[in-house]
């Protein structure tokens, strides 16, 4: 049986921020949260995740059935921190220990380390080209691991290692709680490191396997804003790449940005500075323009999204037309071959086959039928201050610009409405509706004057 403890509970000092480290998000989660998905890839019977630092905080967001969380009161190192989770563990389970903070492991890698343990012990190395910041692995001259020295205690000789110790490592729980018990903190740091159980396991003549990760990007961890940008980035390209092999045209892979999950069909085509947030798919032939955000979307085949677009919770049917500068809310459907252009805000409303609205428009809670124009200027007034009510247009119907209507409304098939009213009864089919002040003219009238203008 396999159990998985995350280590969660440091502050992280060096982010010199008031959130803590593990909540800070890569590809918009928190990097506990890629952890979290990566131990339930890899099918653990249980997890637990030690807390500490922002214990509340942590805690709502693992939250699961899955999870039990461990709080560490005080921080006396990453062997302490395994302690306070070791005791909920069964004795017969391999435990995997993970960290927080190290969010992009793979399944691969960590099922090799599970697969090692055998008898033993084992433990996830890479090779930096700067290993500054992490524990070295030290081997003796047949290349045997002899163990681990953390930065601060190593030598110079040894600092110039570049195989470091990711941290991870994977042993029976009986096993590891005997190793824990006889740690002692006799380090620059005053702590109990979680390493030093390496050298036991040697001391009682345990094997000890060392997996070597030939992906040193997949094992970096986050101390840092400056390695959370730079890993933030390697990510980014990274799923850019796996985009632009599967077929999709990504006009420049440093210009995109996806914070969720994404799924293309053919032909699909992503211009600069788009960010995919959330849940979304793109049909075949899509395109989005420059400076779009999508987020929890579905776009059909055909459609285009032009430039700076804001679309969220909606949906878009085959060969419609959204934008530029178009805003989408959530519960809004976008009709097939139907357009939304420029300035349109549209929530909750759903628009039908070859609708439009073409410019400076808001739609809010409305069912607009299929061929129906709505002119530029035009409102839905949905709510009356407590409650929201809606507005149905028929098919065909033509509301004239700059017109207002006011919920609860129906304009039925081919209504019409003329420019410059305020609709607030129902309109029948085929009717026309004039709904504003008769214009005067009056003559002679006297321009005001500005003071000053005359003697």
């Amino acid at each position: 049986m396999l159990e998985v403890i995350i280590l969660a509970a440091g502050q992280g000092s060096r982010m010199q921020s008031s959130l803590p480290k593990v909540l800070h998000t890569l590809a918009g989660q928190p990097l506990v949260a890629h952890v979290l998905q990566t131990a339930r890839a890899l099918r653990a019977e249980r997890i637990h995740v030690v807390v500490g630092h922002g214990a509340e905080a942590v805690e709502a967001t693992v939250s699961a059935p899955d999870v039990q969380c461990h709080l560490q009161a005080e921080q006396l190192g990453t062997g302490h921190a395994v302690q306070q989770a070791l005791g909920a563990c069964d004795r017969v389970s391999t435990v995997l220990v993970l960290f927080g903070d190290v969010p992009l492991i793979t399944n691969q890698a960590l099922q090799d380390v599970v697969s090692a343990v055998d008898d033993g012990i084992a433990m996830l190395s890479a090779t930096l080209n700067n290993p500054t910041g992490y524990g070295r692995v030290v081997r003796d001259d047949h290349g045997a691991f002899v163990g681990v020295v953390e930065e601060k205690d190593a030598t110079p000789e040894q600092r110039s290692v570049q195989e470091v110790n990711t941290g991870v490592l994977a042993a029976n729980a009986e096993q590891l709680s005997a190793w824990l018990n006889r740690l002692d903190n006799r380090n620059a740091q005053s702590e109990y490191y979680l390493p030093d159980v390496l050298g036991l396991a040697l001391e009682d003549d345990m094997p000890v396997t060392v997996v070597c990760s030939d992906n040193d990007f997949d094992t970096q961890g986050v101390n840092t804003p400056q390695q959370l940008e730079q890993l933030e980035r390697q990510h980014q390209l990274a799923l850019a790449e796996q985009l632009m092999t599967g077929g999709v045209l990504v006009s420049d892979r440093s210009r995109l940005d996806i914070r969720g999950r994404l799924e293309c069909g053919r032909d699909v085509r992503i211009d600069v500075n788009v960010v995919i947030e959330g849940n979304v798919s793109l049909g075949d032939g899509v395109s989005i323009g420059a400076n779009c955000i999508v987020r929890d979307a579905q776009i059909g085949a055909g459609a285009r999204i032009l430039p700076f677009t804001h679309i969220e919770g909606a949906e878009v049917l085959s060969d419609a037309v959204v934008g530029p500068y178009a805003r989408l809310r959530p519960g809004t459907v976008i009709g097939e071959q139907a357009k939304v252009g420029n300035f349109v805000e549209v929530k909750n409303a759903r628009l039908g086959r070859a609708a439009k609205a073409n410019h400076l428009a808001y739609l809010g809670d409305a069912d607009i039928g299929s061929q129906s124009n709505v002119g530029a200027g035009t409102i839905t007034c949905n709510y009356d201050g407590a409650n929201k009510h809606r507005t149905t247009l028929g098919e065909g119907v033509f509301v004239g610009s700059n017109s207002t209507l006011v919920a609860p409304l129906v304009i039925e098939s081919g209504g019409f409405v003329a420019a410059g009213s305020t609709v607030t009864d129902d309109v029948k089919a085929n009717q026309l509706a004039v709904a504003r002040g008769r214009q005067r003219n009056i003559d002679g009238w006297q321009r005001p004057e500005k003071p000053g203008d005359s003697d």
